[in-house]
Parts: structure tokens; C-alpha cells; sequence
């Protein structure tokens, strides 16, 4: 996938900027016994709002795990996962259901569109289930920014892969979440249309200050973030502020590199 250069908010700050998401000493353990592995072991980590996150690492690091005990997906071990001040474990599951439809938006790799509706009935299908009505002004402003104008009467079959997965990004905006949780949203596309896709969500965080958190293998895709959160063996070992590409390949090459050496 080329990469170019994109424009980024100013540099985070570390310690000040509100937490649209934090972490604090989670954990997620599966089985038990012989068969136990510890998915994310004292993981604390903010997810700051306005910002735009890449969580990278090996297979099996916890990647997808502390997104998928961030967004609600999961259930947690121990220690505490928050979107905003609300205490995740504290919610019943018609709350937590309430919560991930109000709060928060879901990009996925396999986009996850309905056939038979149009592109903007797609967009608009998440608020249609919980009775809301649409934010026309707001829709409108999100169609354009991802450039599904003149394409909205069309059914995901009319349209390219980076067409739909514009439609599923423009879907997660459109609800106007706090956050949005990315899994490897650029892995079915080619790498024009992945670039495109990346772009979009980064002029989200730059135009509209929405908060994105993406989790990635790709060095390029990470070089779209604020910032990128590194995994190994279920912890954070790194991270990195304003990268590039470049740095997010030595990086990952330095860890390959002292693993082999352990």
C-alpha cells in the first residue's frame, strides 16, 4: 500500500487529554489448568478522545482481545475497563447492548453490510433498530467526507470493496459515537482502496474529533495514527507518538529481533 503523507491533530498530550477509553490492570484469562492462557495480563492503557490509536503486535499478542474487552465485546478477568467514566463490568447486558449501540461504532474487516438495503440504508440501519432518528445535516457531512455521494442508492453488491467498507466506516460515524473500534478494517481491500479508507478515517478524527482506536498488523496502516500501542504476550510493551511507516516497521522488526534472542 503507498503511503503519504496526511494530516494529523496536534501532538497528543500524554497526560492531560480526556480519555474517551482507559484500561487499568485488565486481564483476560481463557480455560483453566494445562489449557489456560493469559490473553492480556495488567494491561493499562487511555485511549485519548480526538485521537486516532493503532494497536499493533504478533499473533497472539492480546491485540484483538483489548479491543474486544474495550468495545463491550468480551467479558473481562479482572481489573477495569471504562468508555468514559462508565464501568463496563458494572452493566447488565441490556445495558452493556445499550451502551455499544449509543456510544460506541464498529468497523470491521468484513464489512458486515446487508444485501438488501441500500448503501444509506445500511448507514442509517443502526439508528433505524433503536428508533432514533437520523441527524440528516450530520449524515449528509459524513456521505460526503467519505465519498459516497451519488452512491448511497446503491446495494452492496453494485459496489466496490472500498465502497462498502466506506459504507461501513460511514455507518460507525454516522450515530455520532464517543468511539470507534477498528478490527483490521483494511484487511480484505486492495491497497488504493485501503489507503482511501485510512484517509477517511483520519480526516474523521481531524475534522469531525472523532476517537479511533485500530487494531492492525500493517506497518503502512499504522502510520495513519496519532499514535501506536504495541503488544506482546498479553502486555504493553511500547509505544510510539506521531509514526511513520518507516518507524512502525523498525520498531517491529527491534521486538521480532530481541524475541528471537529470549
Amino acid at each position: 500500500m503507498p503511503h503519504a503523507a496526511v494530516p494529523r491533530s496536534a501532538a497528543p498530550a500524554r497526560a492531560t487529554a480526556a480519555a474517551a477509553a482507559r484500561a487499568t490492570d485488565l486481564s483476560k484469562v481463557y480455560g483453566q489448568g494445562e489449557t489456560r492462557v493469559v490473553a492480556l495480563d495488567s494491561v493499562t492503557v487511555e485511549f485519548a478522545r480526538a485521537r486516532f490509536t493503532a494497536i499493533m503486535g504478533p499473533s497472539g499478542s492480546g491485540k484483538s482481545t483489548l479491543m474486544h474487552c474495550m468495545a463491550g465485546l468480551d467479558s473481562v478477568t479482572g481489573g477495569s475497563a471504562r468508555i468514559g467514566d462508565v464501568e463496563l463490568a458494572q452493566l447488565n447486558d441490556k445495558q452493556l447492548t445499550r451502551l455499544r449501540r449509543d456510544r460506541i461504532g464498529f468497523i470491521f474487516q468484513a464489512f458486515n453490510l446487508l444485501p438488501t438495503l441500500t448503501a444509506l440504508e445500511n448507514i442509517t440501519l443502526p439508528m433505524d433498530i433503536a428508533g432514533r432518528r437520523p441527524d440528516r445535516e450530520w449524515v449528509s457531512r459524513v456521505v460526503e467526507t467519505v465519498g459516497l455521494t451519488g452512491r448511497l442508492a446503491h446495494r452492496p453488491a453494485q459496489l466496490s470493496g472500498g465502497q462498502q467498507q466506506r459504507v461501513a466506516v460511514a455507518r460507525a460515524l454516522a450515530a455520532q459515537p464517543e468511539i470507534i473500534f477498528a478490527d483490521e478494517p483494511t484487511g480484505n481491500l486492495d491497497s488504493r482502496s485501503g489507503a482511501e479508507v485510512l484517509g477517511f478515517l483520519r480526516e474523521s478524527v481531524r475534522a469531525m474529533d472523532q476517537t479511533v482506536v485500530m487494531v492492525t498488523h500493517d506497518p503502512v496502516a499504522a502510520g495513519y495514527a496519532d499514535r501506536v500501542v504495541f503488544l506482546a504476550d498479553g502486555r504493553i510493551v511500547d509505544e510510539l507518538y506521531e509514526p511513520t511507516a518507516d518507524a512502525v516497521l523498525d520498531r517491529m522488526r527491534r521486538f521480532d529481533a530481541a524475541g528471537r534472542t529470549n
